[in-house]
């Protein structure tokens, strides 16, 4: 055998596997703890490549071997060795809790990939070792490439779950329900049911009554509006199924979240669609902020397995839902729950699972179905809610739902049937109020900021552009600032902010005379980015409000929301600044007048003046204006004389981005908020004090940040 630590030269001979038990193995050991603080450091900075893996997996390997070897062993030495296995063994175990994929090569079952058995042999001729010839190993099924519906685990819910030393209790043993008789049993209801709401005449009530409002759950500082206190009250009360079908604008978000907080249904899962899950984070930490939220992005990989309101959107939900039905959930919120209407559909056999594990479990989960549109084709819309929460199966009604239609003492037979089964399941959580109906409660006019998170390449690219921005005035800042002479100038300590608002000015100056990149192409290009989700926004409301008034800045930004409209089915007109007087006014009729044209794409500038659109009384802001005057001019082509509605200006702005800021510099410069909430008639500033007070704070924020790391250091 060749000495170790050098490599056999000449023809490779073969050494039977008895040879290399009497080989010293400290040099083995080294070799293997090495290669596992290697795995560790690319855990610790979470690059765990397949390389990494196989790694990780050809280490293990060759650990369980050795010990094997080395219990098998009779010399002195065995239980020193044993001990510094079992620390290339603890390296391996903690390194595995970082990440789920590494956990599963620990198994007894883990399938030994062929890289893994390569690098295993060629660790061991680096050491000298020729390692015997190995069984073929077996012939696995082709593996089948992940698809939409993969799953998968994230590494802080396995820890979750390894921190919670209890088993999953066993409700089995719960008391059933007791067994009546049913005299209705024979007939066929859940059709009747349905055919109740469709045949429902004017004025038949469509809310469960509730109770007097609470605010008892609501943060300080927080205020909620009576009709959002009552379904907090109701859940308070005991109340644990709600098809909450309030317009859209009156706070169904807050009603949930509270609602959840009084009925103690935490951890909550909230499932949502893509364009308002960040909203909903917001939202959670604005309303229970005692709650720990989290945000199910792409794989998982950032979420926190211990928080108490989980965020996923239908787009994940498939890769996600194993771990979520184990998760120990108490309460579901489905928003906009119009879009599990087709059961065939995945993400609607996902939500329904998903419930009916939860229900099973015996205790009595909160559930809550949000959605302005509760019917959108036909009445059969209804069948996927109501299974949802739980009052119907495939066929029949359940529990607390057939109690009642028993209790009615009719059958479908008997006149009084329709309107007495439409109550019972109104009854059973039907909320659904209208902005006319509570007016009162509500001002005339208020904007709602929307945050949307820009993932992938786009929203990279587009955060890769601002700091390249921001390098680019720190570079002249620091030439500036080395560029002054001592004793020609005063010393300032800190950050110099006459010299920061300087450098502002003049990179502002360059970007209006510039064509390449600068913050107004930035600008730009996160309005294209967020053009589909404020378009998949625009269509939700439309379905579930009536008519919508969208707005952007560019051409290209229209174009892409009109392309995403038409993808949907769903009909606009289009009012821009390059149409003929005739052709724009033929487009703004027949958004006025056309039942069918549900949605008005204008151009902020072309069509934010001399327009009347009080057919609508919810407007999409796509893009930012740089003047709050500009914005309230768009959003008054609704609000004006002629509206009968309260208007809701809905403003999709781009998370973690500039557009964020320019948000809340528009609002502090123009009192925004007051005058959306109470009619203040504050001042407007001009455009360019936004543009130079956002390249300043981004300045200023880059300055800060640099000088906080060199006093760290």
């Amino acid at each position: 055998m060749a000495r170790p630590g050098r490599r056999q030269t000449g023809a490779r001979r073969t050494t039977p596997r008895r040879d290399r038990r009497g080989r010293p193995d400290g040099d083995l050991v080294a070799a293997l703890a090495r290669a596992a603080r290697e795995v560790e450091a690319a855990a610790q900075r979470g690059r765990v490549t397949p390389s990494v893996r196989t790694r990780f997996q050809a280490v293990a390997l060759l650990l369980r071997e050795e010990r094997a070897r080395v219990q098998a062993a009779a010399d002195g030495s065995r239980a020193e060795q044993l001990k510094r296995l079992d620390g290339v063994a603890t390296i391996l175990a903690t390194t595995a809790v970082r990440d789920a994929g590494l956990l599963a090569l620990l198994g007894d079952d883990a399938v030994v990939s062929d890289a893994a058995r390569s690098l295993r042999r060629e660790m061991l001729r680096d050491l000298g070792v020729e390692p015997a010839p190995e069984e073929a190993a077996p012939v696995q099924p082709e593996a089948v490439p992940a698809g939409p519906d993969r799953r998968v685990v994230p590494q802080s819910v396995v820890s979750r779950q390894l921190a919670n030393p209890f088993l999953a209790p066993d409700f089995s043993a719960l008391p059933q329900r007791p067994a009546r008789p049913r005299r209705l049993a024979g007939w066929e209801l859940l059709g009747p049911l349905l055919t109740s709401f469709e045949r429902a005449g004017s004025g038949a009530p469509a809310c469960m009554a509730l109770p007097a409002p609470t605010d008892r759950f609501t943060p300080a500082g927080s205020e909620l509006m009576p009709h959002q206190g009552q379904v907090v009250a109701a859940a308070a009360a005991g109340h644990r199924t709600f098809l909450l079908a309030d317009e859209p604008g009156l706070g169904k978000t807050a009603q949930a979240l509270l609602a959840a907080e009084a009925a103690g249904a935490h951890p909550l899962l909230v499932v949502v669609p893509n364009v308002v899950k960040t909203n909903w984070a917001r939202e959670a930490a604005r309303w229970t902020p005692h709650r720990r939220a989290t945000v199910v992005q792409g794989d998982g990989e950032t979420v926190d397995g211990f928080a108490d309101v989980v965020v996923v959107n239908y787009e994940v939900l498939d890769r996600h839902v194993g771990w979520l039905g184990d998760f120990g959930f108490r309460g579901i919120v489905v928003d906009e729950a119009h879009f599990i209407k087709n059961k065939g559909s995945q993400r609607s056999r996902h939500v329904l699972e998903l419930s009916a594990r939860l229900r099973s479990l015996g205790r009595r989960p909160l559930l809550m179905a949000l959605t302005g549109t509760p019917l959108i084709n036909d009445v059969e819309d209804f069948r996927a809610i109501w299974q949802f929460l739980g009052w119907t199966d495939d066929d029949a009604p359940l529990g607390e739902l057939l109690d009642a239609l028993e209790d009615t003492g009719l059958t479908p037979a008997d006149r009084g049937f329709s309107a007495a089964a439409r109550q019972c399941v109104i009854d059973l959580g039907i909320v659904r109020r209208r902005k006319a109906d509570v007016a009162a409660d509500i001002p005339a006019r208020r904007i709602a900021d929307l945050p949307v998170e820009l993932d992938g390449p786009v929203g990279r690219s587009i955060r890769a552009a601002e700091r390249d921005l921001v390098r680019r005035m720190v570079a002249q800042y620091e030439t500036a600032l080395a560029a002054r002479s001592s004793g020609t100038a005063t010393e300032v300590e800190g950050i110099d902010a006459e010299l920061v608002r300087r450098v502002a000015r003049s990179e502002l100056k360059d970007a209006a005379a510039s064509t390449g990149e600068n913050v107004f192409a930035t600008m730009r290009r996160i309005g294209r980015a967020k053009a589909g989700l404020a378009a998949d926004y625009a269509a939700q409301l439309a379905r579930s409000a009536g008519k919508v008034v969208f707005f952007a800045k560019h051409v290209d930004v229209m174009d892409a929301a009109e392309e995403a409209l038409a993808r949907q089915g769903v009909r606009f007109s289009s009012i821009r600044g390059d149409q003929t007087p005739k052709v724009r006014q033929a487009n703004v009729d027949a958004f006025t007048s056309d039942p069918d044209v549900a949605v008005a794409v204008c151009s902020l500038t072309a069509a934010g003046v001399g327009l009347n659109l009080q057919v609508a009384s919810n407007v999409v802001l796509a893009e930012l204006s740089w003047t709050d005057a500009e914005q309230t001019q768009a959003i008054d082509r609704s609000h004006r004389i002629g509206q009968t509605e309260p208007v809701t200006a809905w403003r999709i702005i781009a998370a973690q981005t500039i557009d964020a800021r320019v948000a809340e510099l528009v609002d502090s410069k123009a009192g925004l908020a007051a005058r959306a909430l109470d009619g203040s008639d504050e001042p407007a500033g001009a455009p360019n004090d936004v543009q130079v007070e956002v390249l300043v704070a981004l300045l200023t924020d880059a300055l800060r940040e640099a000088a906080g790391e060199i006093a760290a250091v």
